[in-house]
């Protein structure tokens, strides 16, 4: 009887034992629900509902990666194409403008005045500039700026280059531009002289109200806003000084006066120094093998330091040409920071480029803040310059071969020796004002970014024909504008529609070679057409307009 009540007392212990340990199985499995659950909460809204921020990091990376893709395949196949045609001597001719048509609008601001300039009238005081920018933003700042001074009949003070960390140019208008020369051929249209007169340089411009900045002046203000509120200002004080004046006189509606005077400014009285002309005839020079005849756009670039076509040359192991093209690749880092589009270097150059605008830009960080604009978006609009890659395909599909000789313009190209590769790899024979002219040669303009822009404004004006690879670019527009007024017809010029072009490359990514050449060949024919300045347009870019060239029939 006691072995029985033993034997019962150890199964009632084992039955215990069993359901405790059914219990703390029970809540260790209710545990480890509990964790599994809280881990799948808080990593669920990753899987399923990513930020927008990784959504458009995931889409630029497989866009950039469909694009390398694209771009190694077009490039294949136009290296293919110049090697099978590379007995072709280059499209030099069939993108010339219409010689008739070209022969209706000849240059005609540099005619003597025969009307009442103001002279004898009441003068109103002293205009003072002082430009901001780079050589070419300041140029179209100086002619601005004479016909600013004409129609507020003031006398204009020689215009001063403010220095800019971006350039770093101490240079002054007289390092550029021939005082003398400029003085003398405006004299009969509006007053200029080389300094204020010696009561009114103590003066104190700012402390009397007399300075305008670039934030008072609305971009491209209206000849009426200078009327009614700059002229009370400068006849009350005598004087004004402009600070920055980048851009601040529009086109249009605008006096036949005026824009003429802005054109006579810029075509014929804006001469470079001597320095300039000469080495930039050297340049042009060492370029060409000869040239059958010099043409009126040598004639204004160069002076009496005409080419004469020596056989000389640093670099022998480049044949030179009969004819070149000068290519003004916009790609420094300033302009692609400045654009806000990705180029297809990931996320090391978006914070390079983020840091250098925080750094050059603080103006743009702070307008974008509020902005939604994906860089995709802004390159199908149109707004992004072509990389050195597009530039290759844009050439290649116009029938230029490896053979063809490029003068490359413009500073250092951001990404270096290896952007340029690919470029490279197509079109060999690509030098720079470096590959021709020796260190001894460039030291006076060392340091000296504007006299150094002067010298690729020459080799880009002369070239057999120009292309650019962002029509927004001031030096692309300027040597345009030269080129229209003083070529005759026979300067041909290459404009991309960066807007078709950005669409001819997305839209069609499996494009073939044979509809990529069609369809380029007609982007860049469409804007080969004679036309008149439209309405609002640059006549530093589009001289065809009244008062700057004149119609014939």
């Amino acid at each position: 009887m006691l072995s029985n009540r033993k034997s019962s007392h150890r199964k009632r212990k084992k039955e215990i034992w069993k359901q405790l340990r059914l219990l703390v199985f029970a809540i260790g499995l209710i545990l480890l629900f509990i964790i599994i659950d809280s881990v799948m909460v808080s990593t669920i809204p990753y899987f399923k509902f990513p930020s927008k921020e990784l959504q458009d990091n995931k889409r630029r990376l497989i866009q950039e990666e469909i694009g390398n893709i694209m771009y190694g395949r077009l490039l294949s196949l136009a290296s293919s194409s110049l090697t099978k045609n590379n007995t072709a001597a280059g499209q030099f001719s069939f993108l010339e403008e219409s010689a008739g048509q070209t022969l209706e609008w000849t240059p005609c601001a540099g005619k003597p005045n025969n009307a009442d300039q103001g002279h004898g009238k009441k003068h109103n005081g002293y205009i003072l500039v002082s430009a901001n920018g780079g050589l070419n933003q300041q140029r179209v700042a100086v002619c601005n700026a004479v016909a600013i001074a004409s129609l507020l009949n003031a006398t204009l003070v020689l215009p001063k280059f403010l220095y800019s960390s971006v350039w770093k140019d101490t240079s002054q208008f007289g390092d550029i531009y021939q005082e003398e020369y400029f003085l003398d051929y405006l004299k009969d249209d509006v007053d200029i002289v080389k300094e204020l007169p010696p009561h009114l340089q103590a003066l104190d411009v700012e402390a009397i109200g007399s300075q305008i900045t670039d934030i008072e002046i609305m971009k491209e203000a209206m000849p009426s806003y200078y009327i009614e509120a700059i002229l009370p200002i400068l006849q009350r004080n005598g004087i004004v000084h402009f600070l920055g004046f980048g851009n601040r006189l529009g086109f249009d509606p605008l006096p036949p006066l005026l824009q003429r005077l802005r054109c006579k400014c810029n075509f014929h009285a804006l001469k470079f120094v001597p320095k300039i002309q000469k080495l930039g005839s050297m340049l042009v020079q060492r370029i060409r093998n000869h040239k059958s005849k010099l043409t009126e756009i040598d004639k204004q670039l160069f002076g009496k330091y005409m080419p004469s076509y020596e056989p000389a040359i640093r670099n022998r192991n480049l044949k030179r040409p009969v004819k070149y093209l000068a290519l003004h690749m916009r790609f420094e880092v300033d302009m692609v920071a400045y654009s806000l589009c990705d180029f297809g270097g990931g996320q090391r150059e978006r914070l390079e480029l983020q840091m250098y605008r925080e750094e050059h830009f603080p103006t743009l960080i702070t307008r974008i803040q509020n902005i939604s604009i994906s860089p995709e978006e802004l390159r199908i609009s149109g707004k992004c310059p072509l990389t050195p890659e597009e530039a290759a395909l844009m050439l290649s599909a116009l029938g230029y071969t490896s053979e063809t000789y490029i003068y490359l313009a413009g500073s250092h190209i951001y990404g270096g020796l290896s952007r340029l590769q690919p470029f490279m790899q197509l079109f060999p024979n690509v030098v720079t004002k470096e590959d021709l002219l020796s260190p001894e040669e460039l030291e006076p303009f060392k340091n000296f970014s504007s006299q150094l822009a002067a010298l690729d404004f020459i080799a880009c004006a002369s070239s057999d024909v120009f292309a650019m690879t962002d029509t927004g670019s001031q030096l692309s527009s300027l040597v345009t504008g030269y080129r229209i007024y003083h070529g005759r017809g026979q300067a041909s010029t290459l404009r991309p529609n960066k807007k078709r072009f950005a669409r001819i490359l997305t839209e069609h990514a499996d494009i073939d070679w044979g509809e990529f050449q069609k369809r380029v060949q007609n982007m860049i024919e469409e804007n080969q057409g004679v036309t008149p300045r439209g309405r609002g347009r640059s006549v530093y870019r589009l001289p065809r307009t009244p008062g700057c060239m004149c119609k014939t029939r």
